[in-house]
């Protein structure tokens, strides 16, 4: 088996289970850890999570963040003078594109059809690198989870921590860790 049909496996041994329900939103989320260089075999494989969800009786939506840079980049008026001087942009990721980001996972995660047996997956963190930290993104959005928020996470857990795409140190969140390996590894 590979690196991808392990981690299937191991989401569909988590996701079928009966839920708890009243939980705080951290404790509704799922990080499905992966290693970066797998992101596009993952990414050809999504729809076997998909499946593993609907096998479990449960309802997928897919929210990916991969386009939002550039269509939020395009939504804003002085954006060729930001292209000349992309250091006066940071101001503007910390507020702006934070809510750009955080409305469209919200707009999702109460979209119609959205109940407690949903699980809103979110693809694209990676693209977020660089802009924002996630952690800001999932504490304006824990609110609006009403099932389950699996994450697809591309760097490492380890001793409760996650770090995105193995860069940055990493930080503690209360998320349910999808892993092969219970040092976090894959």
């Amino acid at each position: 088996m590979s690196r991808i049909e392990d981690l299937i496996e191991r989401y569909r041994e988590h996701i079928a289970p009966e839920w708890p329900r009243h939980l705080a939103g951290p404790q509704k989320t799922i990080f499905i850890v992966y290693p970066k260089a797998e992101e596009r075999r993952l990414r050809h494989r999504i729809v076997e999570f998909e499946l593993a969800t609907r096998d479990a009786r449960r309802k997928w939506v897919l929210c990916d963040l991969t386009p939002l840079f550039p269509e939020w980049m395009n939504s804003i008026s002085y954006r060729d003078e930001y292209f000349k001087d992309p250091r006066a942009l940071s101001m503007k990721l910390r507020t702006d594109f934070l809510r750009f980001v955080s409305d469209r996972m919200v707009a999702v995660l109460n979209g119609p059809g959205i109940d407690e047996d949903t699980v809103v997956a979110v693809l694209g963190v990676a693209s977020l690198f660089g802009f924002l930290r996630l952690s800001q993104v999932l504490k304006e959005v824990e609110r609006a989870i009403q099932g389950r928020l699996a994450v697809f996470f591309p760097g490492k857990f380890s001793n409760g921590n996650y770090r995105l795409l193995d860069a940055r140190d990493g930080w503690n969140y209360l998320a349910v860790p999808v892993v092969l390996e219970e040092n976090g590894g894959v």
